[in-house]
């Protein structure tokens, strides 16, 4: 008989009470996207559609051990980093990182919720730059998170494609800036890689006050696609049609008194199978 694998993505990031972001946002995306989801959650949040009132963190050596226990047995082709609030977390987690560095890892450098909460400690901004984006295949940042890690106002698509410049100069292979909060009946997303090349996506706006999660999808959505064998810049343009579409069929639900999530399972994909070697 023969045997088989199924590919094996690993979420590092905040526990979302409510839902439509962090871990849970994580692991439905693999689940509709064909992969295994599996998780170190580096804290919890007390969190709704209306925001964040509360964040418990995990003690570091507990997600060093989750993350080595996932890592070690079922061993998965990418990993998808979220939220990492404090110091001490991004170094626990770039200490263990570096013992799996042929691995993909996607950087989503969660800082501010939807609701405008903070979600990380001032202290941890600079060493996630010195020391967790530099491991990145990519990083995703939001304007916000942009404008933080390039330390530059983000008005326009120039100003825009200048803050990837200076993120890459952290050492991350590639960077994809998110222009979703730009005003304008058009959206644009900037990459750039360290081999210069550039590229504008470019994609409709949709009217809805269902975007809880969003980057987190996204993000995830790039790491299932990178361990189902996908290069990256085929990673991101699927990825972000699963976003726009997961957005889309979501639009007219109300989920909370805030704002809501993402409708994950619009097309849901079967798991897949791989034959082992």
């Amino acid at each position: 008989m023969k045997t088989y694998k199924y590919p094996a993505v690993l979420t590092i990031a905040g526990s979302d009470s409510g839902g439509g972001a962090g871990i849970q946002a994580d692991l439905k995306t693999f689940s509709a996207l064909g992969c295994f989801g599996t998780s170190a959650i580096t804290a919890i949040t007390v969190q709704n559609t209306l925001g964040v009132t509360g964040i418990h963190s995990i003690p570091p050596a507990i997600v060093q051990g989750q993350i080595k226990a996932v890592m070690d047995d079922i061993k998965p082709a990418a990993i998808k980093i979220g939220m990492v609030h404090s110091v001490e977390l991004v170094q626990a987690i770039a200490e263990t990182l570096q013992q799996y560095a042929y691995l993909p890892v996607v950087v989503d450098p969660v800082m501010v919720a939807t609701s405008g909460d903070k979600l990380i400690e001032d202290s941890t901004i600079s060493v996630l730059k010195q020391q967790l984006l530099p491991l990145a295949e990519v990083v995703t940042p939001n304007l916000d998170e942009a404008q933080i890690l390039a330390g530059i106002p983000i008005h326009n698509l120039e100003d825009m494609k200048k803050a990837a410049r200076l993120i890459l100069d952290t050492g991350c292979k590639a960077v994809l800036v998110k222009g979703g909060h730009l005003q304008g009946p058009r959206l644009y997303d900037v990459y750039l890689h360290q081999n210069g090349s550039e590229q504008v996506f470019e994609s409709e706006a949709i009217a809805s006050n269902n975007t809880h999660g969003t980057g987190c999808t996204l993000s995830s959505a790039i790491a299932a696609l990178l361990a189902k064998g996908a290069d990256m810049v085929t990673a991101i343009i699927q990825a972000k049609q699963y976003v726009h579409q997961a957005i889309d069929k979501g639009k007219d639900v109300k989920t909370g008194e805030g704002h809501g999530p993402l409708n994950h399972f619009f097309q849901p994909q079967k798991l897949e199978k791989y034959e082992l070697d």
